[in-house]
């Protein structure tokens, strides 16, 4: 038995078709709000977030963090619990002159980014560097145990 598709159900009067694509633009926005709200309200609050590229090789971690504009004192690196965490502001700043007039205005606001560690990082030994606008974090493997060969005797 075939049944035909009704996209409005039964409603066959205007008002009532207007009233559901609002019901439906209503839900949608809930939807949109319950998914990105989080971020959204991040980001109209002065949040912003970093490019950040993660790499490994056989003996290191490392994260590196595109904060242009930004001076090492601006930053806060921690490790906690295998996570680590990187926290800064960037302040705003415009400039405005009368004459020829120029204006600078760059991002600004705090950004909070954190990254689980594998096992395995020695978080003692994390060093972090920064220049030109770029932060890198580099974390030292651990050593893996390697097997050592046991040498037999013949017994009497």
């Amino acid at each position: 038995m075939l049944v035909r598709w009704e996209p409005f159900g039964g409603i066959r009067r205007r008002d009532d078709v207007f009233g559901e694509l609002t019901r439906m633009q209503e839900e949608m926005n809930r939807f949109f709000d319950d998914f990105f709200g989080e971020q959204r309200r991040g980001l109209a609050e002065g949040a912003w977030l970093p490019s950040v590229d993660v790499s490994e090789t056989d003996s290191e971690l490392m994260v590196r963090a595109e904060l242009p504009g930004m001076s090492h004192e601006d930053i806060e690196i921690n490790v906690q619990d295998n996570i680590l965490t990187l926290k800064g502001e960037k302040k705003q700043e415009k400039k405005e002159e009368k004459e020829n007039f120029h204006r600078l205005e760059r991002s600004y606001g705090s950004f909070s980014r954190s990254f689980s560690l594998p096992a395995g990082v020695k978080p003692d030994d994390i060093k972090a560097t920064f220049k030109d606008g770029v932060l890198q974090v580099t974390m030292p493997k651990v050593e893996e145990a390697k097997p050592k060969k046991i040498a037999i005797t013949a017994g009497s």
